[in-house]
């Protein structure tokens, strides 16, 4: 195999399909990165069994042929090489790599040791511009469980209904919900999507093409700008969030984002990370009072000018669980609607917005 390659294009590539390379697997080859040349294309792939990553971009190919690289070595020197035209070529197991005046010999694996890339056929489809997905992603990825006695609580819920492109999330504690148009939507569509390989999908640079995400039986296959990832589908009966949402409120307090974001963040300091926050919303003096107290430690308070409909409420939340809400919303303005003292609140951005963040509420 012998092949050369823009250093820049290269290192894309690598640092795509290296989210696919095995770090615990007792195969050897999977800690590797499979490279195949053929015709004017050059082909990475990398597998850890559950989550497969296929990378394919143009090349000048002198010679054809494969090779498995160790995957964070090769992915480290190219990182490090100048911005010029790198060449590849294997010799058996050996292959060496020259960029202007650096050389390096690396041994690899063989690559007829690497498992072939799934062939998958899938049931359904939907295509999402990214920007959108991306977006949406972002905003709710982060709100999945940890916890791997619940599983489907470890994915995030993406459906389609009546042109609507819905991304949900949760972990028991609080609720993330996403939603946008989608022109020339299917009627309907549903999967349960690992909430890591959705941020690891978000962070994906930004090309202007569509996002296709695909389902099958048991897994699930993502293309996007000459890249295809096939990971495990998260199976299950998604939880139904939408009796969570409260269909009103007793109180509604609007709130400057970032001046409620700093109040949140200094109100939390005298306390542990997710330690407890109160929320005294006043109604007649139309401001928003934040306290925290530490036994050992002392307290502290903050007031922020808010516009307040409904009656005056109490209320504890986990500070590190506010602020990721905060974080999400892209307007300037937050809404936080509540019930009661003993109810969760929702935090909202503008109309324009449509995403709705749920927070279950602290015992005072």
């Amino acid at each position: 195999m012998k092949f050369s390659i823009n250093q820049n294009e290269l290192q894309n590539a690598l640092s795509v399909v290296q989210k696919g390379v095995s770090t615990k697997s007792t195969l050897p080859v999977l800690a590797g990165i499979f490279v195949s040349a053929y015709g004017d294309e050059v082909t990475f792939q990398a597998s850890d069994l559950q989550l497969s990553i296929q990378y394919t971009t143009s090349a000048l190919v002198e010679e054809e042929g494969a090779a498995v690289l160790p995957g964070k070595l090769v992915t480290d020197i190219v990182k490090n090489l100048p911005d010029a035209a790198v060449h590849l070529k294997t010799e058996e197991l050996e292959t060496v790599i020259t960029c202007e005046s650096s050389s390096f010999s690396i041994k690899g694996l063989d690559p007829r040791d690497f498992p072939g890339f799934p062939e998958v056929e899938a049931n359904e489809s939907v295509r999402i511009p990214f920007e959108v997905f991306s977006s949406m992603a972002r905003k709710v990825s982060k709100v999945t469980s940890k916890d791997e006695t619940r599983a489907i609580l470890n994915g995030v819920l993406v459906s389609v209904e009546a042109s609507t492109l819905k991304m949900v999330a949760t972990d028991s504690f609080r609720l993330a919900v996403a939603e946008a148009h989608l022109e020339n939507a299917p009627e309907e569509f549903q999967v349960v999507i690992a909430g890591g390989f959705m941020s690891d999908l978000a962070s994906l640079p930004k090309t202007g093409e569509d996002i296709l995400i695909s389902a099958a039986d048991n897994q699930v296959i993502v293309s996007y700008h000459g890249t295809v990832f096939v990971n495990r589908r998260i199976e299950g009966n998604y939880p139904n969030y939408k009796q969570l949402i409260p269909a009103n409120y007793e109180t509604c307090c609007i709130v400057d984002k970032s001046m409620f974001q700093a109040a949140v963040k200094r109100a939390s300091l005298l306390g542990t990370s997710g330690s407890q926050v109160r929320f005294f919303i006043d109604a007649d003096a139309q401001v928003l009072q934040l306290s925290s107290t530490s036994q050992d430690v002392g307290s502290t308070q903050e007031i922020v000018k808010a516009q307040v409909d409904g009656q005056s409420i109490e209320i504890g939340f986990n500070s590190f669980y506010v602020m990721d809400g905060l974080n999400a919303i892209e307007s300037d303005t937050v809404r936080l609607e509540l019930q009661s003292s003993m109810r969760p609140g929702v935090l909202k951005g503008d109309e324009k917005e449509n995403y709705l963040y749920l927070v279950m509420p602290m015992k005072l």
